[in-house]
């Protein structure tokens, strides 16, 4: 059965446009012109994957990212004619899976989409089941649960499973290119300045001194789950 696809954007050109080359790819289509309308679809089919447009009357593409994720963890992909830092980090923090500004090259279009439901296929790449448990930590991949010093906190999906995955190999280094492609799925499309995003937002709720771990900056390398 081919992946489906739900386009929600309020430009008809612009969601015709990406249909087509979706369409020759193989996947399954929905077109949606706003927002309610693409929440609405949900209730009819989950898809695999949907393109969202951010700058859009009524509900725009933030408020209808909240309320995807109010649904669940459907892969999302941002689309904007706007290329400012504060939209993408915004969009990354709501739990936006990847971020393409227009106008783009359907090529790269296709290759992103692809790249994020791949992600979500190899099972294999993130822990998705069970928990992980250091110091004053806990982290329950089965249902995406986070406490902290006995606290259960509210944590983007990508900021959790960012730091699933470094807990879950302690005082290993990785790149930002090998988080971005076991994180995102991306192959050389990521920008590594998403995983520097995530690890800010991630140091900044758990900045207790007495931690007995830290997310640790390997200059010139990347970054590392460092435990006492």
């Amino acid at each position: 059965m081919s992946k489906r696809i739900f386009v929600i954007d309020d430009d008809e050109n612009i969601r015709e446009l990406i249909s087509l080359y979706l369409t020759k790819e193989g996947y399954t289509v929905d077109q949606f012109e706003s927002g309610e309308k693409g929440i609405e679809g949900f209730k009819v089919n989950v898809p695999d994957l949907v393109l969202l447009d951010i700058m859009m009357p009524g509900m725009d593409g933030y408020d209808t990212l909240k309320a995807i994720r109010k649904i669940g963890q459907v892969p999302v992909i941002m689309v904007t004619a706007k290329d400012e830092t504060f939209d993408k980090v915004l969009g990354l923090e709501l739990g936006a899976d990847d971020y393409i500004v227009k106008p783009f090259e359907p090529k790269e279009m296709t290759a992103r989409v692809k790249a994020v439901i791949r992600r979500f296929q190899n099972a294999d790449k993130v822990d998705l089941d069970g928990i992980v448990s250091v110091s004053n930590l806990t982290i329950n991949m089965s249902d995406y649960n986070v406490t902290y010093f006995g606290e259960v906190l509210e944590l983007p999906p990508k900021e959790i499973e960012l730091l699933n995955y470094l807990v879950s190999h302690p005082n290993r280094v990785f790149t930002r290119e090998q988080l971005l492609d076991h994180i995102w799925g991306y192959d050389f499309f990521g920008e590594t300045r998403t995983v520097d995003v995530h690890i800010k937002r991630l140091r900044e709720k758990f900045e207790k001194e007495n931690n007995g771990w830290e997310i640790k900056t390997v200059w010139g390398v990347g970054y590392k789950f460092k435990l006492d």
